[in-house]
């Protein structure tokens, strides 16, 4: 019994993959501020949104995987074949500014939480996390070196054991879950950047082109309309791996939100404006250790998401264009691909140069996200639904129920900023 049991575990942990990484790279930085600033400023009072984020995203990360899993080919190379060229070209566009603008968030917020800690300069750091990442997507395989990020981001457990350190009042985190409320103006432009950062547009494109390299790297697998005997088994595990990874995505989150509502909210702290404000949410537990433990969490899931980041732009655009692409490649192998990988990463460093604050540009760039991901998950609705692009394997009414309320939900949720803005 034993051994089966054994077995089973293993054979459940075999079945992880990019639905996993893809759920570790949400709670990137701009993640990790946006919940931040959430529960500073509201309390429990949107601790609601986690809930409801919940099956949406996993229904469009659902959406994504099966199309690359269906058709062997990743968001861009099908939308292409069933949308207007000009529309696939605009759709890829938005990707690649919300991306490039993520990443210089994201990098620039790494560099700060360094300087918290060295006392060093945050733009050299910020210089050498770029580097350092675009190094390890030439020449290394992400696959090897996400296993070791991965553990890296499990310091975010940290934001868990803050709620069992601090008293909290359990009605209250109830009622914040289960009751929906929109405490104020500006807390529409919040509920816009915790969609956007939770239901990110480049994790889409991420999850479906990780599920075409799945059939790359392995022998036996095929794409689904060329082994529909496979269907079950990949649908299982897909299933399986999206819901896991998607879960544990938004149990962080979900930590992270009353964590700094127990702490920051509760003393007044409000308004984070910079990364030693939102690293004393953990000082309960770490206590003078709060600021390594913050940047050890930002650091590590910064160099997990750059790479997705910077790597879905280039699948966007080197899918439309018709270039090689893929990450097993070489940089000599696939120029056009890595090429945009550069590119995005270098103009994100850029970003650090500007006026913005790191904080406030993790915000701004989840709510950028929440803007696009609008039209992007409607024209995914579009190909997962059509027969000509995935025969027999379109989606079920249930993932098209959820894929559409995703877009409603989102385009809703933007619409309101704007009208309330």
């Amino acid at each position: 019994m034993k051994l089966r049991n054994r077995l089973r575990s293993i054979a459940m942990v075999d079945q992880l993959g990019p639905g996993l990484v893809t759920g570790a790279a949400d709670d990137d930085p701009s993640g990790i501020a946006t919940y931040s600033q959430a529960g500073a400023q509201f309390g429990f009072g949107l601790l609601w949104t986690m809930v409801l984020t919940y099956p949406l995203m996993a229904a469009v990360q659902l959406v994504s995987a099966h199309i690359g899993c269906v058709t062997g080919h990743g968001l861009a190379k099908n939308m292409g074949d069933l949308l207007p060229g000009p529309l696939v070209g605009v759709l890829v566009a938005l990707l690649f500014v919300a991306n490039t603008f993520n990443i210089g968030a994201d990098i620039a917020a790494m560099g700060s939480a360094a300087e918290l800690v060295t006392g060093v300069s945050a733009h050299l750091y910020t210089i050498g996390f770029a580097v350092l990442s675009l190094l390890l997507q030439m020449f290394v395989p992400y696959c090897r070196y996400s296993k070791f990020l991965k553990w890296l981001t499990l310091v975010l457990f940290a934001y868990v054991a803050v709620l069992f350190s601090v008293k909290l009042d359990w009605g209250q985190v109830a009622l914040g879950i289960v009751w929906p409320s929109v405490p104020g103006k500006d807390a529409a432009t919040l509920i816009v950047a915790i969609f956007g950062t939770t239901i990110s547009p480049y994790l889409f494109f991420w999850q479906a082109s990780q599920e075409v390299e799945e059939i790359s790297d392995k022998p036996e697998a095929e794409a689904l309309v060329d082994a529909p005997w496979q269907a079950r088994r990949e649908f299982r595990r897909i299933g399986f791996d999206t819901f896991a990874g998607m879960a544990i995505s938004n149990l962080i989150a979900l930590a992270i939100m009353i964590a700094t509502a127990a702490t920051l909210h509760a003393s007044g702290k409000t308004d984070i404006t910079t990364a030693a404000q939102a690293a004393q949410a953990l000082q309960p537990i770490a206590g003078k250790f709060a600021f390594l433990l913050f940047s050890l969490g930002i650091i590590g899931t910064g160099l997990l998401a750059v790479p997705v980041l910077a790597g879905s732009a280039a699948f966007a655009v080197g899918e439309s264009r018709g270039w090689k692409v893929g990450l097993e490649y070489k940089p000599w192998e696939a120029t056009g691909f890595y090429s945009i990988i550069s590119l995005a990463t270098l103009i994100g460093v850029a970003i650090d140069w500007s006026p913005l604050d790191p904080i406030k540009a993790l915000f701004w760039s989840a709510v950028i996200n929440g803007v696009v991901a609008v039209p992007i998950i409607a024209a995914m609705m579009v190909v997962v639904s059509k027969h000509s692009a995935m025969g027999k394997f379109t989606a079920s009414g249930q993932l098209l129920f959820f894929g559409w309320a995703a877009t409603a939900v989102m385009a809703s949720a933007a619409i309101a900023m704007f009208a309330l803005g």
